[in-house]
């Protein structure tokens, strides 16, 4: 399988009220086939989102949008466009990152985490010299994540629940 040239497809979820910020990666083949976040029906992301928030797993893209600021929750990935095979993030080469500045200008972000260890260190190598805020990796939601139950995701993406806005 060869590498193709993907350039993000979709824009970050954000609003005033959004002070967590969550970074994927790159949206996977399925995700973009599907034109939104997570969206190969595999990952547990907007289930464990909803298991954190205490509220109904969302199906559509105005549920999931809505659930995430409701919640204080900004969306996006660090990689902008990439060269990559398939979904795979092991094979991400010729990184543009994201410009963060449009969600960091607009919203007061409290805390910065990464959905994988991925995300993280695109994050780190391109994005926290220009906006020197740390970010907290967390395990991945993807189906390749076999070994962590949708429990242990769970547990650990609970940190959420404690940096969301009251409501």
């Amino acid at each position: 399988m060869e590498s193709i040239h993907v350039v993000h497809p979709f824009a970050p979820i954000f609003d005033r009220g959004s002070r967590i910020l969550v970074l994927g990666s790159l949206p996977s083949v399925l995700s973009r086939e599907n034109r939104f976040y997570y969206g190969h029906p595999q990952n547990r992301f907007w289930r464990v989102l909803a298991a954190v928030f205490e509220e109904p797993t969302p199906d559509t893209i105005d549920e999931k949008t809505a659930m995430l600021l409701r919640n204080g929750v900004a969306l996006w990935d660090a990689v902008a466009e990439c060269d990559v095979i398939g979904s795979s993030d092991a094979s991400i080469r010729n990184v543009k990152p994201t410009d963060l500045a449009r969600i960091f200008d607009a919203c007061t972000i409290e805390a910065v985490f990464a959905n994988g260890r991925t995300a993280a260190k695109y994050y780190d190598r391109y994005q926290k010299p220009l906006y020197g805020r740390p970010i907290t990796a967390l395990p991945s939601t993807s189906p390749a994540n076999a070994a962590w139950s949708l429990e242990r995701l769970t547990d650990a993406w609970s940190v959420l629940r404690a940096k969301r806005p009251p409501r």
